[in-house]
């Protein structure tokens, strides 16, 4: 039997990436949610008033733009290292009775 060239590529199925539209979704949403609590941040060093609470929402509001871009540019880069072994095709015989 000859081993055809998709034979070589086999992929589990725990080693395959999600769909391209499932991650887009995924990462806007992470975005969109890292965004949401830089606005919580704004609104509530505005709230809080004078006092080092307010410098510490400030810091996450600006911090928080580096983290939510890096998070979104984060793609899937699920990677297995299990590569099935191929049988050896050379030594096809029976080995003798013994």
């Amino acid at each position: 039997m000859l081993r055809s060239k998709a034979d070589e590529s086999t992929v589990r199925i725990t080693s395959a990436r999600s769909a391209r539209h499932d991650d887009l979704a995924q990462r806007q949403r992470r975005y969109l949610i890292s965004m949401a609590i830089r606005v919580v941040c704004f609104v509530g060093a505005v709230a809080v008033g004078p006092g080092w609470v307010r410098w510490v929402l400030v810091g996450g509001a600006v911090v928080l733009p580096y983290i939510a871009v890096v998070a979104a540019n984060a793609a899937d880069q699920r990677h297995d290292a299990f590569l099935p072994e191929s049988p050896d095709f050379s030594n096809r015989q029976l080995p003798p009775r013994g």
